[in-house]
Formats: C-alpha cells, structure tokens, sequence
C-alpha cells in the first residue's frame, strides 16, 4: 500500500551527501587530526559521500597516544565521515579549512570539532535532526499504540499533530540554512525539506550554491531534479486532467476554473484517504457555497470499488477515473507516488497549495473564505 504512516518524511539527509568533481585541477590540501582517548579495540575510517554512500577512503594511524594526522587534496565542497572504533560516527563537511577532531570513549558527550566552519554547519544541522527525530519517535509510539487499539480519533489527532511537526521541522531548518550563510553545508540539510511544499525556497537555495560552488555534481543533480518538478511547483498552472466520472460523462479540471479547487487523489483500498473523506465532507458542505470544489481523482482498479466507496463516504462532488492505480495519467501527470495527495488549485487555474488536509485544510479553507 502506497501511503505514508503519518505523514513525516523520510530523514533523507545523506541522499544529497553526494560530491563530485568540479572539473576543477586546482586541488588544496586539507589537514584532519585529531586525538581519540580511551579508545576500545578497533580502527579510524575515513569515508567519503559518493553516489549517496559511503565509500571508504583510508584506515587512519593512530599514535600510542591517540592522535592521529591525515592529508586530502580536495577541489571541491565534499562530505566526509570518521568511523571511530565502530562505535562513533563523526560527519565533516570540507573544502579549504584544516578540522581537528577530538573524542574520549569515556565520556559520550566529548566530542569536539575544532576548523571547519562548514562541519561546524553540519554539527547544528545533526543536533537540530537528532531533536526532530525524537519528537517523530514519540509521535510513532503513539501512534502504533492507537493503531493496537483501533482508536480512531486517536490517529486522527495523532496524523494532525504529525503534519503541524513537519511543517515547525521545515521553518526550522529553513532558518538554520538561512544562518549558514554560503555554506556549502547547506546542501546536506535540502534532502530534509519537502520539495512539494517548500520548492521555491529550495529553488533560489540552489540556485545560490550553483554560483557559489559552480559544477558540483550533487548541486547540479539536485537542479535537474527541480527542473523535473517546476511545473507543478506553486504558481504554476495545474496540468489539465480530463478523465470520466462514474457515469463516463469526461469531466475536466478546466471546467471548475473561477472556483477554489481541490484535486484528491485517493482510492477505496486506502485507509488514511477514507479516514479524511469525513473531514472533506464536512468543509465542502461548509465552504461549497462560497466558491470551494472538490475534484476526485480515484486510483481505484475496479468501477465497482469505486462507487461502493463514493456512496459509503457520501461524496456529492466531481468524481473522475480511469481506474488504472498508480498507472492513471492523472496520478502520472501530477508525479503521484503516495496517497492522500492533494493540489489546491485558484480560481484561474494555477497552483496554490499542496497535500493540504486534516487541520492545514481546514485552516487554508478559513483563510480564503471566512
């Protein structure tokens, strides 16, 4: 089944940890030392971030005493990690600046990263991560625990306060890019942004690092995939659908322009969007009169699930399908890869909003009509 559990996105730092060459032949050296005390049995790997993995570099000697000195030659912004015995994981962000690593088995909190204003970047970005999955992991907790219990109105709640974290997560790493400057830190915290709802601001940030760090593969792999995305990015006009209802009369999306419309996509077979049609109903019936429509796109696979779901939920508005499941074109069109899924579309037909539901649709709707 094709849906998330609660709506938190995946934590998909290290996929933009991928670095390659700048076809740059001016290379710098770039010092790593350090000392680990009271060190178990083991080694100091260093790794490098290449293709979104890790790919070991070197064994690091380590002195008598535990200090240990390392040389790289590097020519552009790349990501790096120190595996301390097997038991620590230090992350460095490096391009010009010599770091200095520190770290006492004996106390787990030691740890200090001297050099580097880039790793520096990443420490705060890991702290701020670390605080945001503990909050997620509560949030799980409790959510499994309602599931044990078939408690409705518990997940219900539960979804909702997921979707008012990720949207606080976001503010938050949003300001932290901000103070980063022209780090090139920055480009580990993109894959914690969700690039449906905050594209323009990773947009302008890339656009940013590209003239900072010009031809840096992972900066450019990032910017072709924006360029895939930009035409259902906000403000853009929203791809024409044109599928038929329950009854085969096509129905377009075009045919709702001068109107506030809600393209969803869902299905019979999906819990979450069931579980939502109530709240759809209830703010259609409250806002229908005032300009608000709704546009059901079903990935349904059989007419007969389809309608028996539309009659059972109580679903007066615009149904359409081609009841292909993730195969539909609309569903191909609009990059659909998990439901619910919604795009609210104004009244000339240009995106304004995405995946609003639960409380963000509710508030959305209070602001455009009351």
């Amino acid at each position: 089944m094709k849906y998330a559990m609660i709506g938190v996105w995946t934590l998909a730092v290290m996929a933009f940890f991928s670095c390659g060459g700048s076809g740059s032949d001016t290379e710098g050296k770039v010092k790593i030392s350090g000392k680990i005390e009271n060190a178990p049995e083991g080694v100091v790997v260093l790794s490098q971030f290449t293709d979104s993995r890790p790919k070991v570099l070197d064994t690091l000697e380590i002195s008598k005493n535990g200090e240990f000195t390392y040389e790289l030659a590097i020519a552009t912004p790349t990501f790096y990690e120190l595996n301390i015995h097997g038991q620590k994981v230090v992350r460095l962000a490096l391009l010009d600046e010599d770091v200095n690593v520190n770290y006492n088995f004996s106390n787990p909190e030691s740890l200090t990263i001297e050099g580097s204003a880039d790793t520096q970047e990443m420490l705060k970005l890991e702290k701020l991560m670390e605080t945001y999955q503990t909050e997620v992991n509560k949030l799980n907790e409790a959510y499994y625990e309602a599931m044990s219990k078939n408690d409705s109105e518990a997940i219900k709640k539960i979804q909702a306060e997921a979707m008012v974290l990720e949207s606080m997560q976001a503010d938050r790493v949003k300001e932290m890019i901000t103070s980063m400057g022209d780090s090139f830190a920055s480009m580990a915290a993109i894959g914690l942004l969700n690039p449906k709802t905050d594209f323009q601001f990773i947009d302008e940030l890339v656009v940013k690092l590209n003239e900072n760090y010009p031809g840096t593969t992972a900066i450019l792999q990032v910017k072709q995939q924006l360029d895939e995305m930009r035409a259902l990015s906000v403000g853009q006009p929203a791809p024409e659908i044109e599928l038929p209802g329950p009854d085969g009369t096509v129905v377009k999306l075009s045919d709702l322009r001068g109107k506030y419309v809600l393209i969803d996509f869902w299905a019979a077979w999906c819990k979450p969007c069931r579980q939502e049609n109530p709240n759809v109903v209830r703010l259609y019936n409250q806002y229908k009169d005032k300009g608000f429509e709704v546009y059901g796109v079903s990935l349904d696979r059989t007419k007969e699930d389809w309608v028996k779901a539309i009659a059972e939920d109580g679903l007066t508005w615009t149904q359409v399908s081609d009841l292909k499941y993730f195969n539909s074109v609309a569903a191909e069109l609009y990059q659909i890869e998990a439901i619910p899924a919604t795009y609210m579309v104004d009244p000339e037909g240009k995106i304004m909003a995405k995946d609003l539901r639960g409380a963000s649709l509710e508030s959305k709707l209070a602001e455009l009509f009351d």
